[in-house]
């Protein structure tokens, strides 16, 4: 992985996160199981750095810098193969949020195990959300291809996060071939079912879809948005604390 240099900014303008009023803490989980091909891979990191960079993502998070948000990056694919792209990061300003953007811009593909392991990727999205202390709102954000075919099924996992006070939602990846018609919609209706049954969970939890990975960056986009929608309140409303 190359823009160390990047990453480096990134953090130093980050300030220590239990000393910042946080309003969310959203972590993106991003497949890179052996589904996803060197193409797709790229579709996927480039498509949450242009929906990142869209002006109405960006207003919205840097909409209330005294209570910014709190954003982290993972991919997830076999059971023993989570990876950090983004260590926790403020966006408490047009600096920050830039610093995520050419980060991910830069990230190049690392080796991974083709497994899909996805009960393991909800419990460490949670785990990971659950040190962030001191906001309003934690959500792991999930995105997939396919369903979960080694570690625990996220059906015997998701009793045991349920407590978490961590919101799950979704972005579900169909397959790109356009030849496919109307096998293609029946495929993703059934893995949104699949998402919708066992992996989303907690108040307003959502599956958001994407046609194809070409259609990532749009799917992703929409999803920050709802995800972040009633987050913003106004100057004269006092700051809600837990």
């Amino acid at each position: 992985m190359k823009c160390l240099p990047v990453l480096g900014l990134l953090l130093a303008l980050a300030p220590a996160v239990a000393q910042a009023e946080c309003r969310q803490a959203l972590a993106l989980a991003l497949d890179v199981s052996g589904s996803v091909d060197a193409r797709e891979y790229r579709q996927q990191i480039d498509g949450v750095a242009e929906a990142l960079d869209s002006p109405e993502v960006r207003a919205r998070i840097l909409s209330m810098p005294e209570a910014p948000i709190r954003l982290t990056v993972f991919e997830w694919s076999g059971p023993q193969d989570q990876t950090e792209l983004v260590p926790w990061v403020t966006l408490d300003g047009a600096a920050a949020l830039d610093g995520v953007i050419a980060h991910l811009r830069g990230t190049e593909r690392r080796d991974a195990t083709p497994g899909t392991a996805l009960g393991v990727a909800m419990a460490d999205g949670v785990r990971r959300l659950q040190g962030q202390g001191g906001c309003w709102k934690r959500t792991l954000d999930i995105s997939g291809d396919g369903k979960s075919n080694l570690g625990p099924r996220p059906r015997s996992v998701k009793p045991t996060l349920q407590d978490s006070g961590v919101t799950i939602n979704a972005l579900v990846i169909g397959v790109d071939d356009p030849a496919t018609g109307d096998i293609r919609q029946a495929e993703i209706a059934e893995l949104s079912s699949y998402f919708r049954a066992e992996v989303i969970m907690g108040p307003g939890a959502f599956v958001r879809t994407a046609i194809g990975y070409a259609d990532y960056a749009r799917a992703m986009k929409e999803k920050l948005l709802e995800e972040m929608e009633g987050l913003v309140v106004s100057d004269a409303a006092p700051l809600p604390r837990q």
